[in-house]
């Protein structure tokens, strides 16, 4: 069975994106920044070890733009190279009802987002990440999630698109990980008590 990890950069309020869909917050430094290094290598790793990312349509939309062709981008760094590189090959499944096509790797979902991801955490195959407020919100009711990865940025943002959803019960989880990254940014690691 397939591991699903819900992982994002959040503010310390709890939320993956500002009013607006606002993202400026979660370069890692501050409004408006580019991420750290050292964060931007350990988003760019995970990567690179995820066997499958599940994406809802707002993420998907945000990262389809840049990530496909970032690597030939003039000024483009090292680092980002990479990362474009390891996006571009990762396989990725896109779950909407509007997206009419998806590329680079992708394949698109149409149908009922739980019923697939419980399909495809019964499979055999890597660690699977999960993304997007929407479509992590839906396994996190259906109890799908394993694990839960907050990259807490110092910034409160007072509202946007929360992190966790509403739940009809508790979730218990254990603290595995803790590690901070410059600019006062903490992971926490969590796994679902099973």
């Amino acid at each position: 069975m397939r591991k699903l990890t819900f992982a994002m950069n959040v503010t310390l309020d709890g939320y993956i994106a500002a009013p607006g869909d606002d993202l400026g917050w979660s370069g890692g430094d501050g409004p408006d920044s580019s991420p750290n290094d050292e964060l931007f290598g350990w988003w760019s790793d995970r990567v690179a070890a995820t066997g499958l990312s599940l994406y809802g349509r707002k993420l998907w939309e945000a990262m389809s733009p840049h990530w496909p062709t970032a690597d030939q981008r003039p000024g483009a760094t090292p680092a980002e190279i990479e990362y474009a590189r390891r996006w571009r090959d990762m396989p990725k499944v896109v779950f909407s009802s509007t997206i009419g096509t998806v590329g680079w790797n992708t394949r698109l979902v149409t149908g009922d987002a739980v019923t697939e991801i419980t399909r495809l955490k019964a499979e055999d195959g890597g660690p699977m990440d999960i993304g997007g407020a929407t479509l992590a919100g839906a396994a996190m009711r259906a109890g799908l999630i394993d694990e839960y990865v907050l990259v807490t940025v110092p910034v409160l943002v007072g509202g946007g698109t929360p992190f966790f959803t509403a739940l009809d019960g508790w979730v218990r989880l254990n603290l595995v990980e803790t590690r901070t990254f410059p600019g006062g940014v903490v992971l926490t690691r969590y796994e679902t008590r099973r």
